[in-house]
């Protein structure tokens, strides 16, 4: 080993004022690796609590996907249900079960009173196109069998004024 050359004058002054490498060497590299390993540590805690949160998420946005494709399930049936009622054979058949015929020939009055056409009385005779519907409502669809036409008659002649009922007034 060499030995450092020995210093004089304004070095010899200088070097006495600033303690050399003996033994501080040590001392000083503490602070920087536990800086260094405090760094290192709070990176890795630091990704650990942004990757919990990305996957609380990953697993929030299925949860949301699911509820989203049941209720587009249940949207879609109701509005096959919808179609299904409002069909124009399922809304003849809910009419005949309801009483109601088929209007006859309508008559048309003109402005200056004339009557344009023949009208016809409504007939309770059933067309073969009314008989069944092609589409089912949906509590006919649910059902294992599909239930017979029942016909309800018509009502009767009512008469369109009805006498207000009578009571005795006394003391007449």
């Amino acid at each position: 080993m060499s030995r450092k050359p020995e210093l004089r004058g304004r070095a010899a002054r200088l070097a006495r004022l600033f303690p050399g490498p003996t033994g501080s060497g040590q001392a000083a590299r503490t602070p920087f690796v536990l800086l260094v390993v405090l760094l290192l540590g709070g990176g890795l805690i630091g990704l650990l609590v942004l990757n919990s949160a990305l996957s609380e998420g990953s697993f929030k946005l299925t949860d949301l996907q699911k509820e989203t494709k049941s209720l587009t399930d249940e949207q879609q049936g109701l509005q096959r249900d919808i179609d299904a009622y409002s069909a124009p054979e399922a809304l003849v058949r809910r009419a005949r079960e309801l009483g109601m015929v088929p209007g006859g020939d309508p008559a048309f009055l003109g402005p200056d009173g004339t009557v344009k056409g023949v009208p016809s009385p409504a007939s309770d005779a059933e067309p073969a196109s009314f008989q069944m519907p092609l589409v089912l409502a949906p509590e006919v669809i649910d059902s294992a069998t599909v239930p017979t036409e029942t016909v309800v008659p018509a009502p009767e002649a009512v008469p369109s004024v009805v006498p207000p009922p009578t009571t005795p007034t006394p003391g007449r």
